[in-house]
């Protein structure tokens, strides 16, 4: 039975409060969005295996079955020049489709696994995934967001040394909640009118001058929101009723989502049980402390063939 090698990586969720489009760049490493954002102690686990063959093929599989295009990319162009088989499994722990920065995170963790096994440098990895987001219509700059962890400002599009991000360790969690089916990034990505749209409801939100603080991103994530009025009406219903019994609330974008800040005790209890007795799904997540990364470092392992199709 061949030796092959496993690896896992972990690539955390992210919510984007506001941004701005940055796509005209000549160099595409330098492209994605200047924006700010908190990434989620939740994501994407990817385990990737390889096997030594004469013949080299690529096979990713998600749980829950999903299309995986983007992550398939990733590992098709990281297997390129190398032989074998190798075999990704994907599992998402946050909804897909719903603003949660799942895209970028499946194609990033895929990227540091698949790297791992065949030995690809780091900093390959991490270009490979931002430009299979980036073409693959799935987010602008969530690659580059989700590289370290916290509460971070983009103030230079891209994945390094292309573009610069501030960040600030914060322990205060997020809500994140789902009303509805999930809405696809790559269409809204790729209308010139909606990014323009994107670009003036930015503008003024923030001073890149200024270190990003949880206030000014609910501040900016609120009027960002108010600003595009894209939310369905089912998520426009949902913010205001946190608002109204005095929490932060946000479309995330981009889906039939929100994502919020809850008041103190009592009224927290109150807004949570309100959540509960209207069906809406929600979760309250802790923000990441860290970036992705390796979960397990590749080691050797017997393996089974593949089965042949």
């Amino acid at each position: 039975m061949p030796t092959g090698r496993r690896a896992i990586a972990f690539a955390p969720g992210h919510v984007t409060g506001a941004f701005a489009p940055c796509t005209d760049g000549r160099d595409p490493r330098g492209r994605g969005s200047i924006g700010i954002g908190l990434v989620l102690d939740e994501g994407v686990v990817a385990e990737a295996e390889w096997l030594p063959s004469p013949r080299t093929s690529v096979a990713v599989t998600s749980r829950p079955s999903l299309d995986a295009a983007i992550s398939t990319e990733v590992a098709r162009r990281l297997v390129a020049g190398h032989r074998g088989r190798v075999r990704v499994r994907l599992t998402h722990r946050l909804p897909v489709g719903q603003g949660f920065g799942m895209s970028a995170a499946g194609a990033l963790a895929t990227a540091l696994s698949v790297g791992a096994v065949l030995r690809v440098p780091r900093g390959r990895q991490i270009e490979t995934a931002h430009l299979a987001d980036l073409f693959g219509g799935g987010g602008l700059g969530g690659v580059a967001s989700i590289l370290g962890g916290g509460l971070e400002r983009r103030l230079r599009p891209g994945i390094p040394p292309f573009g610069r991000i501030v960040r600030r360790r914060t322990r205060a969690p997020v809500v994140v909640a789902v009303l509805g089916r999930p809405l696809p990034s790559p269409s809204i990505l790729s209308d010139s009118r909606r990014l323009r749209r994107l670009a003036s409801a930015w503008d003024g939100l923030d001073d890149p001058g200024t270190p990003p603080t949880l206030e000014r991103f609910w501040a900016a994530s609120e009027q960002f929101s108010d600003r595009l009025g894209w939310a369905p009406p089912e998520v426009r219903h949902g913010i205001r009723a946190i608002r109204r019994r005095g929490g932060r609330a946000a479309q995330a974008m981009f889906g039939r989502s929100l994502f919020a800040s809850l008041p103190e005790e009592p009224r927290r209890t109150e807004l949570l049980d309100w959540m509960r007795r209207t069906g809406i799904r929600a979760a309250e997540l802790g923000v990441a402390q860290g970036g992705a990364r390796l979960r397990q470092a590749p080691v050797r392992v017997r393996l089974e063939p593949a089965p042949r199709r």
